[in-house]
């Protein structure tokens, strides 16, 4: 079987090499908002678009979690990275977190921003609907933005971020992944994992909160922070970028024991 190299684009030339992978909605423009204003001296970050997404939108797959930590663990080989960091928001916090079991011997840190948890999002009826049809219809996309940032988002922005939404992602592609990162229960593969691992929640956000975070992430993983950011919904790096930046590099630069523990960044 041919390998799959993801698309990527590489950002800085530090020492410290991170992955940046996207959530179920956009491919790795998701991370647009950030970029002007992460450390390229201290870190490489390699931001990536997963099958069905961006330049990988037409690319053929199972559109699961634990191939594209295969995916990633190649595109790492390829591009001469040994050891490396993975930020992964939402979907990519779960790809993240299957990395603590495909190649956990290869990971410095993984930090989760509003991270779906490694046991997967169970759904009611009424709500497995409303995330199923979404992979055809822009309102439920537009639907479920607007909830999981608390309904304060301006009108303007949810219809951007559903647009790019659109644009970004293969429908047929989509769908499939909702069954991999919402159906798929990997924590008995993960938990006790002694990897540096730091959960970013939103406080508006009221799917993935910091309440799910200290059910999940905090309980499964031994040095395992969390930081609480109080203005930001599901998508800090467009809600809070700044905010963002400053918990996660923060985290990143920590690469060396530390204590487990809980805190909102500063």
């Amino acid at each position: 079987m041919t390998s799959f190299v993801l698309p990527h684009e590489v950002h800085g030339d530090g020492a410290h090499k991170v992955f940046a992978v996207h959530g179920w909605f956009a491919d790795r423009s998701a991370y647009a908002a950030v970029l002007p204003d992460l450390d390229r001296t201290s870190f490489s970050y390699a931001l990536v678009d997963l099958r069905g997404y961006g330049e990988a939108r037409d690319a053929t797959g199972s559109f699961t979690t634990a191939e594209a930590a295969v995916d990633l663990v190649e595109l790492a080989d390829r591009l001469g990275w040994e050891r490396f960091s993975v930020i992964g928001h939402s979907m990519g916090g779960a790809v993240a977190q299957r990395l603590l079991s495909v190649a956990p011997h290869r990971l410095r840190r993984i930090a989760g921003v509003s991270p779906v948890p490694a046991s997967g999002m169970p759904m009611p009826g009424e709500q497995e609907a409303l995330f199923t049809d979404a992979a055809h219809r822009a309102e439920n996309r537009r639907a479920i933005i607007d909830v999981t940032t608390g309904g304060r988002r301006p009108a303007a922005w949810l219809d951007r971020m559903v647009a790019r939404s659109l644009e970004r992602s293969d429908a047929k592609a989509f769908r499939a992944w909702l069954d991999s990162w919402a159906g798929e229960d990997f924590s008995a593969d993960v938990e006790g994992s002694e990897v540096p691992a730091l959960a970013v929640a939103g406080a508006l956000d009221p799917a993935l909160s910091p309440e799910v975070m200290r059910q999940t992430w905090m309980s499964w993983y031994p040095r395992a922070r969390l930081a609480v950011l109080p203005a930001a919904g599901h998508y800090a790096m467009d809600e809070t970028p700044l905010e963002l930046i400053r918990a996660v590099e923060d985290f990143l630069r920590a690469d060396t024991e530390g204590e487990a523990g809980e805190g909102t960044p500063a």
